[in-house]
């Protein structure tokens, strides 16, 4: 059976191929290759820009060519590669050797020992892998979640003065504004997005065991270590740790994968008390023509955008848990683990990813009921009691409290009418009962 988006195993690759084609070119093998390419080239212009005698000779002009082996590289090339792995069985090799051979139709053969010269697999992975999130983060998923917080910004501000009844524990509480609860969320996701882009896309880059040994008894003279901080952070643009054991201590992806759920935590909160604003019928949707809520009720306009955000968020966060805490463990100096892991980074970002756009699409769709919002405020003036024994605190007035406890605590409907009948009551200067006459539950809102 060909593998297409009706046979494919993940729905990643499936029903939503449409929705995170994109990620491809960063979390597919086909990218891991590439990007492998890329590190190895990379890696030999930057030998050649040292005082080694081997690579004098060699043209500078010849380095254009080199990176068009990374600019140009196709789907050919990378099965070209993968043909070769299945006679060395090692990818890396495999990557190596395909350079190489590309050295010759250069005219470059007698430099092609200084490919991947030194180096161990993981400096070429743990360079890789954190360049292909670095990259990815950037262009793909940190726009969609600006879109998502730029958004709830927008509807923040739209709704900053629509008072809200607030539910604590489920049931009515002092009276909050609709868009400062969106607020919440917005100020959250900017908190914690600060925090993400705070850790640095780390990278190990340091021969077999971490040392640069092969580079050191080679030319002992030249400042590897020194060399490595460079390519890593100039040519690369990561940050390289050290001191490492052959791979990479994955620490800072550790933590960049915790600050990624913690987001997508914050993401399904919001999810969550959507749908139920929507339940409320706080919301209405917009309605798509030809679009079926349901297959039996045609009247429903299901809330599906958030219910998905909810599902894809939470799959995200079990995979993104155990990235962070697998990871960062290998035994000794290194076992091969971490390997197969890193190949699974791709599903979580895919299910964000896929959440994000539903998020987007979900939150282009609400349109606010305020009839339903005032109903509720209008059945509960049980809430203004915290008002009113607030002030009557302020005056001294005994036991307030419990005057208010008495009054609401009951099996009765506290309406406008009840309040007012027990201000009317109280042994208080007129000037006070107009002041607390005054408060409702549209207003008693707060700042």
């Amino acid at each position: 059976m060909e593998l297409n988006p009706l046979t494919a195993v993940s729905s990643i690759d499936g029903r939503y191929a449409n929705k995170t084609s994109e990620l491809r070119q960063y979390y597919s093998e086909f990218a891991l290759i590439k990007y492998r390419v890329r590190v190895e080239v990379a890696y030999f212009i930057a030998l050649c820009k040292l005082p080694l005698p081997q690579l004098k000779g060699l043209d500078a002009s010849k380095f254009l060519a080199l990176e068009r082996l990374v600019t140009d590289f196709s789907e050919a090339d990378a099965q070209k590669i993968k043909d070769i792995e299945k006679i060395t069985n090692h990818d890396v090799k495999a990557v190596e050797y395909y350079i190489k051979e590309a050295f010759e139709g250069f005219g470059l053969t007698e430099y092609q020992e200084f490919i991947h010269f030194g180096l161990t697999s993981q400096d070429i992975n743990n360079t890789s892998i954190p360049l292909m999130m670095k990259e990815c983060w950037q262009e793909v998923l940190a726009p969609r979640l600006n879109k998502v917080i730029d958004l709830l910004s927008a509807d923040a501000e739209k709704w900053a003065q629509v008072p809200m009844l607030a539910k604590t524990h489920g049931q009515p509480a002092s009276p909050t504004r609709l868009g400062k609860e969106i607020r919440v969320f917005a100020s959250r996701l900017r908190k914690q997005l600060e925090l993400l882009e705070q850790i640095p896309f780390g990278a190990k880059f340091g021969g077999a065991t971490g040392n640069m040994n092969a580079h050191y008894v080679a030319y002992p003279y030249q400042d590897w270590h020194g060399f490595a901080d460079a390519f890593v952070s100039k040519d690369l643009g990561l940050s390289r740790s050290f001191p490492t054991t052959q791979i990479e201590h994955y620490d800072c992806m550790a933590a960049q994968f915790d600050a990624l759920k913690r987001i997508n935590t914050i993401l399904l909160d919001y999810s969550r008390d959507i749908w139920q604003y929507v339940s409320m019928n706080y919301f209405k949707q917009k309605i798509k023509d030809g679009e079926i809520g349901s297959s039996a009720m045609p009247h429903k306009v299901n809330p599906i955008d958030f219910e998905n955000a909810e599902g894809n968020l939470g799959i995200a966060n079990a995979l993104f848990e155990h990235l962070s805490a697998k990871l960062p463990i290998s035994r000794l100096q290194r076992d091969l683990t971490d390997s197969t892991v890193l190949r699974v980074i791709g599903v979580p970002m895919a299910h964000t990813l896929i959440a994000l756009d539903s998020l987007i699409k979900g939150i282009g769709k609400l349109e606010l009921n305020e009839a339903a919002l005032r109903k509720d405020l209008q059945d509960n003036w049980a809430v203004v009691a915290e008002a009113i024994q607030t002030v009557l605190r302020r005056e001294g007035y005994p036991k307030p409290y419990e005057a208010l406890k008495s009054l609401t605590r009951t099996n009765q409907p506290i309406t406008e009418d009840s309040i007012r009948e027990f201000l009317q009551k109280l042994e208080v200067k007129e000037e006070l009962r107009q002041e607390l006459f005054a408060i409702s539950p549209f207003n008693y809102t707060g700042k």
